[in-house]
């Protein structure tokens, strides 16, 4: 079957150029020498404490990459400024990666806004992989929200519901279990293994010698 392709710059290119030209010609003011006593007075910064949620994040994404959808076969509908890509379709964007059976994109101005999935839907980042029954990408705030039977993998790492947000910007992502039986979160993690002091792995336990009859 023949695919086609579609690449999208989000890029806003103009904007960013001339904020680097203000940048460039604004005249650099010489540093300020710090008095000699300045280090011993100053308190040590704190270094930031990791968000409790940053262990279900996929990791900072460049969410201004370009968007590339290939699919089996493509719908136009120039009423309503919507795509369908039908069978296989793939969307890539920078190290992410979203798998689906039937994707809309959906365009203003020129511009897309929402991207929807539909059917298997699988979002693989480089460290972490979400399924789910739909998918919605909103442009606008960097979004993708996953709903039916989520899972969130991550190494051995599980973790189950109905509802899943993942911030592209920030890396976070937020999993509730709204609807399902017992409305809980399910989760399952495997520990390191155990070491000892010096840092390795404990010995199996050796099997005492059996007797040997005469």
């Amino acid at each position: 079957m023949m695919r086609t392709a579609l690449c999208l710059s989000l890029l806003l290119l103009a904007s960013s150029t001339a904020a680097f030209a203000q940048t460039a010609a604004a005249p650099q003011a010489p540093a300020a020498k710090p008095p000699a006593n300045a280090a011993s007075s100053q308190t040590p910064a704190k270094k930031p404490q990791a968000s409790a949620a940053s262990g279900l994040g996929f990791g900072k994404h460049d969410s201004n990459a370009p968007i590339n959808v290939s699919s089996e076969r493509f719908e136009g509908d120039l009423n309503t400024k919507v795509g369908t890509y039908l069978g296989n379709v793939l969307v890539i964007q920078g190290d992410m990666r979203m798998r689906a059976d039937k994707v809309k994109v959906n365009v203003t101005q020129g511009k897309p806004t929402r991207i929807e999935a539909d059917g298997k839907v699988v979002v693989n980042a480089p460290n972490g992989t979400a399924t789910g029954d739909t998918g919605v990408y909103d442009l606008g705030p960097r979004t993708i929200t996953m709903t039916g039977h989520v899972v969130l993998d991550k190494e051995k790492d599980v973790m189950r519901g109905s509802k899943l947000v993942m911030d592209m910007n920030t890396g976070l992502a937020h999993l509730t279990a709204q609807g399902t039986q017992g409305g809980r979160v399910q989760g399952l993690f495997i520990p390191p293994p155990q070491q000892n002091g010096n840092g390795t792995a404990p010995a199996a336990a050796k099997k005492p010698a059996q007797p040997t009859t005469p």
